[in-house]
C-alpha cells in the first residue's frame, strides 16, 4: 500500500521574496481565468470577473488571499455604499468565486508562501441581501414607433451617408418586429438569413444570449410582423454598398464601412447602430430622447406581439428566454388580468344586487 503525500499547512516555505509573490499573484488570476473558461462561461462573464478582482485589489492594496471579512465590510460598507445594486452584487459573487477557487486548489500553497490561510471575506453577515431590482422598461406606443421609422424611412433619401443609415435603420427594424439584440444583430452573417425556411424565411441566431453567462444560445427566429419585407430590402438594395461578394463565407449582413486587409468588410460594432438609434431619437421622436435604446425596442416587440395576439410561451420562444417569467417582465403593459379580475369582480356585484332588487 502506498503512502500518500499530505501538505501541512503549518509547514511555511519562508521567507518568500515581493517578486515570487506578485509572480505567484499573477498565476493565479491566470488560473482563475482558465479554469471559468474551461466551466463553459461566457468571455464576457470571465471579464467582468476580472474587472471586479483588480478594483478591490487595487483598494486593497495588498493580494486578495489576505483579504479578512473586516476588510469587505468596508470595502462593501463605505467605498460601494452608495453604488447600484447590480455593482455590489457582481463584485462579491466574483469574489466569492475567486475565493472558491482559492480553497479548492491553492489554499496550502499559499499558506506555504505567504503564511495566510485565505478564506472568502465575503460571509451572511456582510453578503449583499436580495437581488438587483429589475427596471421595468415601459415601451413607446405603437403610434410613436410609426413616427420614429416613418421619419427615418424619408430621410434614407436625402442623407449624405445613405448605406450606414440604412444599415442602422434596419438593425432597429429587427429589434423593434423580432426582438433581437443588438449583439445578436452584429453577429449576424449574411448566410444566417434562410429565405426558404417555414412560411416567411428565417434567422439563424447564432449568438444569443445563454443564461448565467453560460456561452451563446442558437435559436432560429422567423422573420414575421414585417421583418422579411424589412431585411429583403436592406439585401437586395443596401448590401451591395458595402461589399460586392456575396459568396464570402462569413460575411457580415451589417457591415462596416471599413475594409479589412482582404478588402472584405469589416463587422459593424454596436455602437454604430447605439449612435444610429440615439440621432433618430434625437430627430423624429425627441419625447423619448435617452430613454429609447435597442433593449427598450425588444420590450416593444415583446410588448406589441402580444398585444396583437401572440401567446406568452411564442413570445418567450421568440425572444429566447429561458423561463416565461422573464417573457412576462417584457409584456407588463400588454398584460391585463387586473383589469379583467375587476371587471369580472364587478359584473359578480351586478349580479348580486340584481337579485335583491324588488
Amino acid at each position: 500500500m502506498a503512502i500518500a503525500v499530505v501538505k501541512d499547512l503549518r509547514d511555511k516555505r519562508l521567507p518568500t521574496t515581493d517578486e515570487e509573490l506578485a509572480a505567484f499573484e499573477t498565476d493565479l488570476l491566470a488560473g482563475f481565468v482558465l479554469a471559468r473558461a474551461a466551466a463553459g462561461i461566457a468571455d464576457v462573464t470571465i471579464r467582468q470577473n476580472v474587472i471586479d478582482l483588480e478594483q478591490i485589489r487595487s483598494w486593497l492594496n495588498r493580494p486578495l488571499w489576505e483579504m479578512q471579512p473586516s476588510d469587505a465590510d468596508e470595502y462593501f460598507g463605505k467605498v460601494l455604499r452608495k453604488a447600484a445594486p447590480l455593482t455590489r452584487h457582481s463584485k462579491s459573487g466574483s469574489l466569492s468565486m475567486f475565493f472558491a477557487f482559492l480553497d479548492l486548489r491553492y489554499r496550502a500553497e499559499i499558506y506555504a508562501l505567504s503564511g495566510h490561510v485565505a478564506q472568502c471575506p465575503i460571509d451572511d453577515m456582510n453578503r449583499p441581501k436580495g437581488s438587483p431590482q429589475v427596471h421595468i422598461r415601459v415601451p413607446p406606443s405603437p403610434q410613436e414607433i410609426d413616427t420614429l421609422f416613418t421619419g427615418w424611412a424619408d430621410d434614407l433619401t436625402t442623407c449624405r451617408k445613405f448605406a450606414p443609415a440604412a444599415r442602422n435603420y434596419t438593425a432597429a427594424q429587427l429589434m423593434a418586429q423580432v426582438g433581437l439584440r443588438i449583439r445578436e444583430c452584429v453577429k449576424l452573417d449574411l448566410d444566417d438569413v434562410r429565405w426558404d425556411l417555414g412560411t416567411f424565411g428565417k434567422l439563424n441566431v447564432r449568438h444569443g444570449k445563454g443564461r448565467r453567462g453560460q456561452g451563446p444560445k442558437q435559436r432560429i427566429v422567423p422573420l414575421i410582423n414585417g421583418a422579411r419585407r424589412t431585411l429583403q430590402w436592406f439585401v437586395e438594395d443596401v448590401w451591395a454598398h458595402f461589399d460586392d461578394d456575396w459568396t464570402q463565407p462569413g460575411a457580415p449582413l451589417f457591415a462596416s464601412e471599413r475594409k479589412s486587409r482582404d478588402g472584405s468588410c469589416q463587422r459593424v460594432g454596436p455602437d454604430a447602430l447605439r449612435s444610429g438609434l440615439h440621432e433618430a431619437v434625437e430627430r423624429f421622436l425627441p419625447n423619448w430622447r435617452g430613454r429609447l435604446t435597442p433593449h427598450v425596442l425588444r420590450h416593444y416587440c415583446a410588448s406589441q406581439l402580444y398585444g396583437s395576439g401572440m401567446d406568452l410561451l411564442a413570445v418567450q420562444e421568440l425572444l429566447g428566454h429561458d423561463w416565461v417569467a422573464t417573457t412576462m417582465r417584457y409584456v407588463h403593459v400588454q398584460r391585463t388580468h387586473i383589469e379583467d379580475a375587476w371587471l369580472q369582480g364587478q359584473q359578480r356585484a351586478a349580479q348580486r344586487l340584481k337579485g335583491l332588487a324588488p
